[in-house]
């Protein structure tokens, strides 16, 4: 009984230490900038060897370049090193990535330099790295050095990279601190779900929305209910396996919303909102990632719906 016990405490000790959400980042790899005559091509050619290195790493979970490329085009945003701490958050939103990694690479006389920049989404925060070879040192070694850099930054630099895990009475304070009025709507919402690898037994995306709406002061409402909505909020959601790393387990969701007044059918709102978590299992990572998308589509359009 007592080794029983043991165990037990052992494991219970183990599951609340462990945070996959945050050991586990997000990375999305930028080309980076060509433009001398010398480098022309190696823009390209440094993001994919970078991207393999890291998507390596047990500790990141790299965005894959097709799902980059949709993302970003849908915003008319390029894959080239345009990207700054000013659109950084932008396209965290659009991607899941914690973290954007772009730069430059150019020569200085014989030497090829690869310079690089750590972009966080979330608090704007950049770092930079740099690499130098002579004309013997072949690229896919430079970017190796590179990668390793980046990893190390990203790992050392993690709290400074990622804000702090806000709890959800703090999210449920912001967001009633932010409505103007405090006159709230009779809202109904319907989200409908899919994960592509599996059944959906119950609407994650739905169920978070409708929490944090209740829970800030809106009344709830349904099609059993006898009282009828003023506002409707509709919309579908997705969530796909992303990939996995040892025991962890990524995953992907978009929500998109549409929020309409039912007395008058005026669309008010359209909006949407991919995110990535991670957990042990595919199920979990799946709901944790659709009820992160719908706590970001919460907090922006429920202070809009207030009166």
């Amino acid at each position: 009984m007592k080794i029983r016990n043991t165990l037990a405490v052992a494991l219970l000790l183990a599951a609340t230490a462990f945070s996959p959400a945050q050991d586990v980042l997000t990375i999305a790899v930028f080309d980076f900038e060509s433009k001398d005559e010398a480098v022309r091509d190696l823009g390209p050619k440094v993001s994919a060897l970078l991207n393999a290195h890291l998507s390596a790493n047990p500790n990141l979970i790299t965005v894959e370049r097709a799902e980059l490329e949709k993302a970003l085009g849908e915003q008319g945003l390029g894959l080239s090193g345009t990207v700054s701490a000013d659109t950084a958050a932008k396209v965290g939103n659009l991607t899941g990535a914690k973290v954007l990694v772009t730069g430059r690479v150019f020569k200085v006389d014989k030497d090829l330099l690869m310079v690089s920049k750590i972009i966080s989404t979330e608090t704007s925060r950049v770092f930079g790295e740099m690499v130098q070879g002579g004309p013997a040192v072949p690229l896919p070694e430079l970017a190796a050095q590179m990668a390793k850099r980046i990893g190390n930054t990203v790992h050392e630099k993690s709290a400074t990279l990622v804000a702090r895990t806000e709890t959800y009475e703090e999210r449920i304070a912001r967001i009633k601190k932010s409505m103007a009025s405090e006159s709230r709507p009779v809202i109904s919402v319907s989200i409908s779900e899919r994960h592509f690898s599996g059944p959906t037994i119950d609407p994650a995306a739905e169920t978070e929305l409708a929490k944090i709406a209740g829970d800030c002061g809106f009344k709830l409402t349904d099609n059993k209910s006898e009282v009828k909505a003023q506002i409707e909020i509709t919309g579908e959601a997705l969530s796909e396996f992303g990939m996995r790393k040892g025991n962890l387990v990524s995953c992907k969701a978009r929500i998109e919303l549409k929020v309409r007044e039912t007395a008058t059918g005026n669309l008010l709102i359209v909006d949407r909102q991919t995110s990535v978590a991670v957990d042990l299992t595919e199920q979990i990572a799946a709901k944790s990632a659709l009820q992160n998308a719908a706590a970001e589509l919460a907090e922006r359009i429920l202070p809009k719906l207030a009166r």
